[in-house]
């Protein structure tokens, strides 16, 4: 069913409903998406505003994401459901074919137009500063994702939207906004149709219907995330906001993972999980002479995250792991073609993740 999402305000303990705009909302949106594309993804970087196509239509926002994967926005605005579906997969079409090349030309002139600040910038520049690493994937767009913005989700979309990705493995999902307006002060709300922590999982599924090898991914990067402190000391972690941390759950103790620090660099452990994931301030290690004490407290670059005491919404999380092998970063082994997801960790049940895990195992050399 459609979402349906309301806001209250609390007034001497009574609740009082703040009414939506719609028509108003849809107006503006493309401007606050353009000025802060993170309120539909934190891991996307947007590269083109309006971007023409060879057949004369153009493309509300494109972003990319962290594995080099391109994401098409458009705004339902007032359009059918039919409408903006076929609108959104033409435009998946001509988007599939987009070479590097193509791509770094769309971003610089969406600085020239939009960014006049940030001209002359290159993709390469912008993307490792978004993603805080040092390059960027060897290739781009080896996948792409459809996502229709409405100010409401109607039945016909959310239908068609399941019909795709359950039937035919389309990588298309649906974001939902309102716009809320009391006195002076406006607020806006965010749902998705589907969970994005899981929506590449489950297309991939669909497309592939494979049996999972028990083996579990993880992406290990980001800011005060250091490798070598995980590997001293153990663990995996994730945070700055549930839309990261979540996924952790899914890690159940002997469980082994698959480390890749995503941006091109590539696989550099695999281990054992020992724990299930915890907040930072309960996760202890030995302080190198024999005590227990919480890593948060030994003036690491993992105690520069959000504890859980701070702000339990935003808090780091991590999970023990006994590594089997690992290696620096310097040492990270990509191939082309090797798996990749924006999850910190997942279960990916695809023909890609089998043979990632083979070559793994070979190169690793783990039985």
């Amino acid at each position: 069913m459609p979402i349906e999402v309301g806001v209250w305000q609390i007034i001497d303990n009574k609740a009082q409903k703040i009414d939506f705009s719609a028509l108003e909302f849809e107006s503006r949106l493309e401007d606050i998406l353009t000025d802060d594309i993170s309120i539909i993804n934190p891991d996307i970087l947007l590269i083109g505003r309006q971007v023409p196509t060879s057949y004369g239509k153009f493309i509300d926002l494109l972003a990319i994401d962290t594995n080099g994967h391109l994401v098409v926005i458009e705004l339902k605005r007032n359009r059918t459901p039919r409408d903006i579906i076929a609108q959104l997969l033409d435009y998946g079409s001509w988007v599939r074919d987009l070479e590097d090349d193509d791509i770094a030309g769309i971003f610089s002139e969406y600085t020239r137009k939009h960014l006049p600040n940030c001209e002359g910038k290159s993709l390469d520049q912008a993307f490792c500063e978004k993603f805080k690493i040092n390059e960027m994937p060897e290739s781009l767009n080896e996948s792409h994702e459809l996502v229709v913005v409405a100010g409401e989700l109607d039945d016909s979309t959310e239908r068609i939207i399941n019909y795709l990705a359950d039937e035919y493995g389309v990588a298309i999902n649906a974001v939902f906004f309102r716009f809320f307006k009391n006195d002076e002060k406006e607020y806006l709300t965010r749902a998705w149709m589907i969970d994005p922590g899981q929506a590449e999982i489950i297309v991939e599924e669909k497309r592939v219907k494979l049996p999972w090898n028990g083996e579990y991914y993880v992406s290990f990067g980001g800011e005060h995330r250091n490798w070598e402190e995980a590997r001293k000391y153990g663990f995996i972690s994730a945070g700055g906001g549930s839309w990261y941390s979540r996924t952790l759950g899914i890690l159940e103790p002997r469980g082994r993972i698959w480390v890749n620090i995503p941006g091109g660099i590539g696989y550099v452990g695999v281990g054992r999980v020992l724990e299930s994931a915890v907040p930072i301030d309960e996760f202890k290690v030995d302080d190198g002479h024999g005590n227990q004490v919480e890593i948060s407290s030994l003036g690491l670059d993992i105690s520069k995250c959000t504890t859980y005491q701070q702000n339990a919404e935003k808090a780091e999380y991590l999970a023990r792991v006994d590594w089997i092998k690992t290696v620096s970063v310097d040492e990270a082994l990509k191939e082309k073609g090797f798996f990749g997801n924006q999850n910190s960790a997942a279960k990916p049940r695809t023909k890609k993740w089998i043979n990632t895990v083979d070559r793994l195992k070979t190169r690793f050399g783990v039985e």
